[in-house]
């Protein structure tokens, strides 16, 4: 039988958790205004799909407008220029395989709506705080010294995550520097990395990065993910992130469509966070997606997110940015595991298809056809890069100029 003070204590616990589920989570889901939560604005279509459920919210309804500073900002449907040269009737009639989501089996969105992946209660219990739902600190890769002993790195990439537990991040990237960029594109094959800790992410992504660690930081990424914090299972979804220390919490980047002010979609046919499908298969079939972000420079300098070749996503409004008001200074393309580091051993959480590059093509993940956008608002090559893995022994990569494999398993007699 327990004890009069273990009893105590179970109560009071039971007390405080009575009191977040009934007063905190509702009070903070409205405070955030997202409209697309349990608690907030029900919408008309629901779709189920592995889980998920899609609401078609109207265009002039999603969460970036729930801001006061952007309730009268005008939606822009199309960018002025597309950097491949193509008007924007030749990019949606560009032949290509359809992008397919699991929530598709269900149906689609009707005209002047987009998709929204709903935010569920158990979304809400996964985060450190409701207002933490969705948003995340930046890791910041650091790109000015690649000569760095392993030490010293992961000293470097030792961060705090959801202002509790202190956690590691381990990259396999390829770099370009010390130029002005607007833009970049890129293919990536999709894998389902395993992942050992609930706690713990993969990301494939490409960054396009402004500003320096002692002042402002400001970057886009785009790309997919597995996270079981964020979404409650291990699929692969396609994501798209923001970081800017202007923004409200200074400290604090946000997913896809979950934080207002943030950005803007007018796609109806895909989901930010929705599920992946189908994606590779080790030795045999890969499936790819093509990623195109880039800046407006001819019309509101907003930098738009297209997925495929014919998919326009939408944009992240200007004036969220300050350093990449005007262009990055780095692009970033590979992987990156968020490690919990248990018991001070590695984690077996992989990266990209958990295999190291050298296994080559159909087993070790890519990114293939890395360019950027100069100046001219012309797709190019990048005339020089550069390649760096926090721990080789663990996730690595090798460039072979305009494409390169990278990944691997985590933790090995290696990787310790």
């Amino acid at each position: 039988m327990a004890s009069p003070c273990v009893r105590g204590r179970r109560w009071l616990r039971a007390v405080k958790m009575t009191f977040f589920l009934c007063f905190l989570i509702p009070m903070a889901a409205a405070r955030i205004g997202n409209t697309n939560t349990i608690f907030g604005q029900k919408q008309k279509l629901e779709f189920n799909g592995n889980g998920d459920i899609i609401d078609c919210v109207h265009i002039k309804n999603q969460p970036a407008f729930d801001h006061p500073f952007f309730r009268n900002h005008t939606i822009q449907m199309r960018p002025s220029f597309h950097p491949e040269g193509l008007s924007f009737d030749d990019v949606s009639s560009k032949p290509e395989s359809e992008i397919t989501q699991l929530w598709h089996l269900n149906g689609r969105c009707p005209e002047e709506t987009i998709p929204i992946r709903r935010t569920k209660e158990e979304d809400l219990l996964r985060a450190s705080s409701v207002a933490n739902y969705g948003r995340s600190k930046y890791p910041q890769f650091d790109t000015t010294d690649t000569n760095k002993t392993a030490i010293q790195e992961v000293q470097l990439n030792r961060f705090e995550l959801n202002d509790i537990y202190y956690y590691y991040y381990y990259n396999a990237i390829v770099f370009v520097k010390e130029d002005k960029y607007y833009g970049t594109k890129a293919t990536i094959n999709v894998w389902k990395p395993q992942i050992q800790e609930q706690v713990e992410f993969s990301f494939s992504q490409l960054e396009i990065f402004g500003g320096n660690a002692t002042t402002e930081i400001n970057a886009i990424l785009a790309g997919w993910m597995v996270s079981y914090t964020l979404y409650g299972d291990y699929n692969s979804r396609l994501f798209a992130f923001f970081y800017n220390n202007k923004v409200i919490n200074q400290t604090r980047g946000c997913y896809n469509l979950l934080c207002s002010p943030g950005f803007v979609q007018i796609n109806k046919e895909i989901a930010l966070g929705g599920s992946i499908n189908p994606i590779s298969v080790y030795a045999g079939s890969q499936y790819e997606l093509h990623f195109l972000v880039w800046k407006d420079i001819k019309g509101g300098g907003d930098w738009w997110l297209q997925v495929g070749n014919k998919y326009l996503m939408g944009y992240w409004p200007a004036s969220l940015f300050v350093s990449l008001s005007e262009s990055a200074s780095q692009i970033l393309w590979g992987g990156l595991v968020i490690n919990q580091q248990k018991k001070e051993q590695h984690t077996s959480t992989q990266m990209g298809s958990g295999h190291f590059p050298e296994e080559g093509f159909s087993r070790a993940s890519y990114f293939r056809n890395l360019q950027i956008v100069d100046g001219s608002n012309i797709l190019r090559f990048p005339k020089q890069s550069y390649i760096a893995a926090t721990k080789p022994n663990c996730y690595n990569v090798t460039n072979f100029i305009n494409n390169f494999y990278y990944g691997g398993p985590g933790r090995s007699p290696n990787c310790p």
